[in-house]
C-alpha cells in the first residue's frame, strides 16, 4: 500500500497531511485495494455506496446510461482521482450512476464512516481529512457546472470548441492530449459521434485545429 502515496498525498481528499501521518491513516482506515479489468464495473447503478473511491492506476469513466442502451459519460477518472464520495456521504441514496474502467484499473477504497468518525486512537489527521472532503465535494461541484456549460452550447461546434478551449487552458498549452477517444468524446459532449467527427474534419480544414486521435492543437490566432 505504501507504493500508492505519492499518488494519495497529491489528491484534494489528502492534501496537508504529512506522509508519516499518512502511513498511520493508511493503517486506521482500513483501506482496501482491488483491481477492475477493461470494462468491467467498479460501481453499478443502484449500489449504496458506503466507500469513497481512489483510481491509483489505470483510467475509468463515470457514466449515466438509460433503460434503452443510451449512455453518456460524465467524467473521467485519471490516476489520482477520487470518486463516490458524494453518494458515500448520503449513505442510503442509491448510485444512480456507473463507474466502468476503461483498461486495467487499480482502486483505493476509503470506508466513509471511518473518515467521519474519529478513532479510538483520536488520530490527528481526522479534522483536516474532513476539511479536504468538503473541498473535494466543491471542486467536484465546479467540474460539473463546467460540463453543464458544454451541454448547454447549441451547435456541436460550439460544445466542442468551448471543451477543447478547457482542456488547453487546463494544460497550459495548445497542443494536449484528451482522456476520450472519439466515441468516449461524442458520449461525454452527449452529441452523434459521426456529426462530432465530421465537425472535428471541418474545423481542421478551416486552420481552427489540428486532431491527431486523443492529441490536439489549438490554433489561437485563427479568429473564430
Amino acid at each position: 500500500m505504501e507504493k500508492y502515496i505519492p499518488i494519495i498525498q497529491k489528491t484534494t481528499l489528502f492534501r496537508g497531511i504529512v506522509e508519516k501521518d499518512l502511513k498511520c491513516m493508511l493503517s486506521c482506515l482500513n483501506v482496501t485495494k482491488k483491481v477492475y479489468q477493461k470494462n468491467e464495473f467498479i460501481i453499478h447503478p443502484g449500489s449504496k455506496i458506503q466507500e469513497i473511491g481512489l483510481v491509483v492506476s489505470g483510467l475509468a469513466l463515470i457514466v449515466n446510461e438509460d433503460v434503452w442502451g443510451g449512455r453518456n459519460i460524465i467524467s473521467e477518472l485519471t490516476i489520482g482521482t477520487i470518486f463516490a464520495e458524494s453518494f458515500a456521504c448520503l449513505l442510503q441514496i442509491p448510485e444512480w450512476i456507473s463507474v466502468v474502467a476503461s483498461e486495467e484499473t487499480t482502486v483505493l477504497f476509503f470506508n466513509i464512516n471511518n473518515i467521519l468518525q474519529v478513532c479510538s486512537s483520536f488520530c490527528q489527521f481526522h479534522n483536516q481529512l474532513i476539511q479536504n472532503l468538503v473541498q473535494t465535494l466543491a471542486k467536484k461541484n465546479v467540474l460539473l457546472t463546467k460540463k453543464m456549460e458544454y451541454l448547454s452550447r447549441k451547435t456541436i461546434r460550439d460544445k466542442l470548441l468551448t471543451y477543447l478551449s478547457e482542456e488547453a487552458l487546463k494544460n497550459g498549452k495548445k497542443t494536449f492530449m484528451i482522456p476520450f477517444n472519439r466515441k468516449e468524446l461524442a458520449e461525454y459532449l452527449s452529441v452523434d459521434r459521426s456529426a462530432l467527427s465530421n465537425e472535428i474534419s471541418k474545423l481542421q480544414k478551416e486552420g481552427f485545429i489540428t486532431s491527431n486521435k486523443r492529441q490536439f492543437t489549438i490554433n489561437a490566432t485563427h479568429k473564430l
